[in-house]
C-alpha cells in the first residue's frame, strides 16, 4: 500500500502548484497594501504609484486583472488565487517587484490576495483550475533537439526571441498599455518572471503572457498551435539555453588576465579567448549623477583579459537585443525616439591606490581622477571609434588622444551579442595620466554600457562598481622546485623519526615479554 500511496502523493503535489488557496481577510489586506504596495501600484491599484515612472517594466495594474504569471488554461481570463499568492511570495525576477515571504506571514500574504482581487471586482470569482499539463516529458538530448526544431520551425519563436533565444529579433514590441516591452532573453534564466523550470516554461508557452504579444501556443485556433507533447519539448529546449558560464557569482570579483608568450588574440571572436576565464558582473542604472537613469535594458557584462610582454587586451561581451545604428531606417523603427550609438567603457584609476581607498566609482573625484576608454559602435556615416578621457567627476572631463596613448578597439555584433576588444601598451605613453599594467598587481577596474536603442547616451547608462584586474604573475619553476624540496625534507624527517623510534620500541617489547 505504501508503495502506491507515496507516488500518488508526489503526483498530487506536483500538480497542486506553489500553494493551496486559503481564505483571506481583505480588510487586513488593505492595511498591508497601504503600507507595502501603494508606492508602486497606486492607491487605486491602477499601477500609477509615485515610483511608477521610474520602473521598467511598469507596476501591474490590478484593476485590469491581467497577470503575466498564470497557470490556468489559455482561454481562462484570470489567474487563480495560487498564482497571485506565488507572485506576492516570490516576487517577479527582472522587475522591481520583490518577494515578501521574509516580511509577511503566509496568512498576511493570503490577506493581500483577497484584497487585490477586490480591486478588479473578482472577490466572488471561483478559483480557476490549473491547465492540463499532460504527461511530463523529461529533458533529454532527443527532447531538446525536437524542441529546437519546433522553436525554429516557421519562425514560430524566432520572430521575437531570435535564432539563439537572446530576444534580438528586429521587432519593436508594446504591451496592451502601450509600454515598450522586450522579448525575453532566454539565455538568462534569472530574468524569467516565474522560473526556468520546464514546468513554468510549459505554462508560459501554453497560456502565453496576458497583456503582451507572447501568444498562447495551447490555443487550438492558432496557426502555430503546439500539442502538449511538443510544448514539453520546447520547454526542455528553452531550459537548455541557460548560459551557465555567464552567471554572476558574487565571489568572483577579479578579472584574471592570462599571460601569452606570443601574439594576443587579434579579434573579438578569436578562438584563443577560450583559453581565458570569463567573469560576469551586474550592470545597474546610473542614478547618482544628473541626468539620472532608471529604465535600463542591459543587465550584465562579461570580461576576459590577456597580456604578453608589451600589451594588455580586454574583451567585453554583453547581450544587447538591438544593434543601434543612428541613421539606419530599420534601427530607427525598433528604437526609442532618441536613437544613439551602442557603447561600452572601461574605467581605471589614474594612480593605483596603495590602500583600500579607491576613486569614486562614478567617474572619479578631485582627489582620485580616473582614466576611461570608451568604444562606440558608429553610425551609417561614421565608423566605430574609441575615445580616451580623464575625469574627476561627471563634469570635470579632459578629452585626450586615444591613438597617441596606443588604445585600439574593435567590435562585432552577432545574434544579439556585442563583443568588443580593447588593447593598450602595458607601459603608458604618459605616466602621469595613465597607469602601468604590472604583473601580480590588483588594479581597480569598472565598466559602463549604453544601449542606443533605449535612448542611452551621456549620463544615461548602466554601470558597475569597482572590481579588480589581475595580470597573473609568471611563477616560473621556482614554486615547483620549492615544493619538491619541501617534500624531500618531510620524507627525510619521517625516515629519521622511524629509525630513532624503532630501537626504543624494540627494547620496550623485550621488557614486556620478560
Amino acid at each position: 500500500m505504501k508503495r502506491l500511496i507515496i507516488p500518488l502523493i508526489t503526483i498530487f503535489l506536483w500538480f497542486a502548484g506553489p500553494a493551496c488557496a486559503k481564505p483571506g481577510d481583505a480588510e487586513n489586506g488593505e492595511r498591508i497594501y497601504a503600507q507595502r504596495c501603494v508606492w508602486c501600484h497606486g492607491e487605486e491599484g491602477d499601477g500609477e504609484g509615485a515610483a511608477a515612472e521610474r520602473l521598467n517594466p511598469p507596476p501591474r495594474d490590478f484593476t485590469a486583472a491581467q497577470y503575466k504569471i498564470k497557470t490556468t488554461a489559455f482561454d481562462d481570463d484570470f489567474a487563480n488565487d495560487d498564482n497571485m499568492f506565488r507572485m506576492i511570495r516570490d516576487g517577479m525576477p527582472g522587475t522591481a517587484m520583490p518577494g515578501w515571504s521574509d516580511v509577511l506571514s503566509e496568512q498576511e500574504m493570503w490577506d493581500l490576495v483577497w484584497y487585490i482581487k477586490t480591486l478588479a471586482g473578482l472577490e466572488e470569482e471561483p478559483l480557476g483550475a490549473d491547465m492540463d499539463y499532460g504527461t511530463r516529458i523529461e529533458s533529454s538530448p532527443e527532447s531538446i533537439a525536437r524542441g529546437k526544431e519546433l522553436f525554429l520551425e516557421d519562425d514560430r519563436c524566432v520572430e521575437c526571441h531570435g535564432k539563439e533565444g537572446k530576444g534580438d529579433a528586429a521587432k519593436g514590441l508594446k504591451d496592451d498599455s502601450g509600454f515598450r516591452t522586450w522579448p525575453r532573453n532566454l539565455t538568462k534564466p534569472w530574468t524569467f518572471r516565474a522560473s526556468n523550470d520546464p514546468k513554468d516554461i510549459f505554462a508560459r508557452i501554453s497560456t502565453g503572457i496576458p497583456s503582451t504579444q507572447m501568444p498562447a501556443f495551447g490555443d487550438p485556433a492558432s496557426d502555430k498551435v503546439l500539442s502538449v507533447e511538443d510544448r514539453w519539448h520546447v520547454a526542455n529546449y528553452v531550459n537548455s539555453l541557460a548560459k551557465t558560464d555567464k552567471v554572476v557569482a558574487p565571489e568572483n570579483t577579479v578579472v584574471k588576465a592570462e599571460k601569452f608568450e606570443g601574439p594576443l588574440p587579434g579579434s573579438p571572436d578569436d578562438p584563443q579567448w577560450e583559453q581565458t576565464t570569463p567573469t560576469t558582473f551586474f550592470l545597474v542604472p546610473q542614478i547618482v549623477g544628473k541626468e539620472r537613469f532608471f529604465t535600463p535594458s542591459n543587465d550584465t557584462v562579461t570580461a576576459r583579459a590577456a597580456f604578453n610582454e608589451g600589451t594588455i587586451a580586454i574583451l567585453l561581451e554583453w547581450d544587447d537585443r538591438t544593434r543601434s545604428i543612428p541613421g539606419d531606417e530599420t534601427a530607427g523603427e525598433i528604437s526609442d525616439p532618441e536613437l544613439a550609438q551602442d557603447s561600452i567603457a572601461i574605467q581605471l584609476p589614474v594612480v593605483i591606490p596603495e590602500g583600500s581607498e579607491k576613486p569614486y566609482f562614478g567617474m572619479g573625484d578631485v582627489s582620485h581622477p580616473v582614466n576611461m576608454w570608451q568604444w562606440k559602435s558608429g553610425t551609417t556615416e561614421t565608423p566605430e571609434s574609441v575615445k580616451l578621457y580623464n575625469a574627476m567627476g561627471f563634469t570635470e572631463i579632459e578629452i585626450r588622444d586615444a591613438a597617441a596613448s596606443g588604445i585600439e578597439a574593435r567590435g562585432i555584433y552577432e545574434n544579439g551579442t556585442w563583443k568588443v576588444l580593447m588593447t593598450r601598451p602595458r607601459k603608458p605613453a604618459d605616466s602621469e595620466k595613465d597607469i602601468e599594467f604590472s604583473d601580480g598587481e590588483f588594479i581597480p577596474i569598472a565598466f559602463a554600457a549604453w544601449d542606443g536603442s533605449n535612448s542611452e547616451q551621456g549620463s544615461r547608462h548602466t554601470m558597475t562598481t569597482w572590481y579588480w584586474l589581475l595580470l597573473k604573475p609568471d611563477t616560473g619553476t621556482g614554486p615547483a622546485i620549492a615544493a619538491v624540496i619541501v617534500v624531500l625534507l618531510l620524507l627525510a624527517i619521517q625516515f629519521w623519526w622511524v629509525r630513532s623510534a624503532t630501537p626504543a620500541q624494540t627494547t620496550a617489547d623485550r621488557r614486556e615479554q620478560a
